[in-house]
């Protein structure tokens, strides 16, 4: 790194601690004082038809076998997930798990079924975060099922020195199956930083989200300025890796349409990024999805307007109905619930402070729901219909990072990173 690029990035340390300084000590307080503060109030809604399945803890990722109406789920703990999340720059690795699994949930008799690894022996066992499942197109029976794994990395150096050695493991289950069997390790350069996957139907290839462009450093924080270091990525498990889109932001959460159409969500900013495949599996924007802000009143300061969206997204998910849904996170939000005249002080970044202590802190959750507008505003050029179907302050469903709608059954799952619980809600 040169001279004048170290200066740069002193320069900006030092702009954003200050910024960062003002905010706390006089631009929020102001805000406060004249009730236009950036900090958003939970409005529950449809948390009173739910149940709480707290056997299955920490699940980042949800994924629903629509045939059978069985979820499955990526599992780890609250307490690995406060010392390993590499995503959250947790890269304690003393404190990491190994022995994270796949568990399947069947909401019609309330089973849980902790699936083995009987082949996997890689010697450095599994620390999940994404996943996808997928029937084959010859045997729909046998289910793909593909887990981003963060992986301890060997050597001498430390994970804090070199982050999260992260490869994509592929298995395959069958309905019903209580084990999982291991067919490939994908490790490839390419895979950097991986959040999030979608694969095909033949267990041969997929896309992955790198949602930063580097594993530790310093620029990894400058998505919250707009830096653009993220990608989607693409692997055929025998012609290897490549990049299919670079200098995206903030990729985390991506679904598949059936069409072949793919969503991103943006974990930073909020919104999501709708791409076409090429023929050489190379992505193109095609469109975007904005997710809204967090206060209906007018904009007091341009500087609030990075801090001030809504809902930053995690995972997608489609439904049996081709409705897109998001888990959405409340990164500045007041728990306050001033519409039950409570007067409990805000608190910010709850999602962040929710990981470092999942056992006591909570975090707002939201699930909502993306679809094509048909309303009389669609002349107008509004594409689509932002809803939220779920709010909840945390006492619930807290730290989401996965929301995944059964529309046959009229089920809502939903669950996090950390989340002390499963949560089923009818909907």
């Amino acid at each position: 790194m040169g001279t004048a690029t170290r200066l740069a990035l002193n320069i900006l340390v030092v702009l954003l601690a200050i910024a960062g300084g003002f905010y706390q000590l006089h631009f929020r307080p102001l805000l406060r004082t004249w009730g236009t503060s950036p900090v958003r109030v939970v409005q529950p809604l449809s948390n009173k038809k739910c149940k709480a399945v707290p056997e299955l803890k920490a699940c980042e990722k949800i994924v629903l076998h629509q045939p059978t109406g069985v979820i499955y789920l990526a599992c780890s703990t609250p307490q690995s997930r406060k010392h390993w999340t590499p995503s959250y720059n947790l890269l304690d690795a003393t404190g990491a798990s190994t022995t994270d699994y796949v568990a399947t949930y069947d909401p019609s008799n309330s089973y849980i079924t902790r699936l083995t690894t009987p082949n996997f022996n890689n010697g450095r066992g599994l620390s999940l975060h994404g996943m996808d499942v997928v029937p084959s197109s010859t045997h729909p029976e046998e289910l793909f099922v593909y887990l981003v794994n963060h992986r301890i990395p060997m050597g001498d150096k430390s994970a804090s020195e070199v982050g999260a050695d992260s490869a994509v493991e592929v298995f395959k289950t069958t309905e019903g199956g209580r084990a999982l069997t291991h067919f490939k390790t994908v490790e490839d350069p390419a895979i950097i930083t991986p959040n999030d996957i979608v694969g095909a139907d033949d267990g041969q290839s997929f896309f992955f989200t790198n949602d930063n462009g580097i594993r530790v450093g310093f620029t990894r924080y400058l998505g919250v300025v707009g830096h653009k270091a993220a990608s989607v990525g693409y692997c055929h498990i025998d012609d290897g890796c490549k990049f299919a889109l670079q200098k995206t932001h903030s990729s985390n959460g991506i679904a598949s349409a059936p069409n072949g159409t793919l969503y991103v969500g943006d974990s930073t900013y909020g919104g999501v990024t709708i791409l076409e495949r090429q023929t050489d599996n190379t992505l193109v924007v095609t469109d975007s999805i904005a997710t809204g802000r967090i206060y209906s009143s007018p904009r007091v300061y341009p500087l609030a307007d990075w801090l001030c969206k809504e809902y930053t997204l995690n995972n997608l998910a489609l439904d049996a109905d081709g409705q897109l849904w998001a888990a959405g996170m409340t990164t500045f939000s007041s728990l306050d619930q001033r519409i039950q005249g409570s007067t409990a002080a805000p608190q910010t970044l709850t999602a962040c402070h929710h990981l470092e202590d999942p056992e006591s802190k909570q975090s707002p959750s939201a699930a909502l729901r993306i679809s094509i507008n048909t309303g009389p505003n669609a002349f107008y050029g509004e594409k689509f219909k932002v809803q939220k179907m779920f709010e909840d302050a945390g006492d619930l469903m807290s730290g989401i990072t996965s929301a995944v709608y059964d529309s046959e059954r009229k089920k809502l799952f939903m669950h996090g990173i950390a989340s002390p619980q499963l949560v089923v809600c009818d909907i």
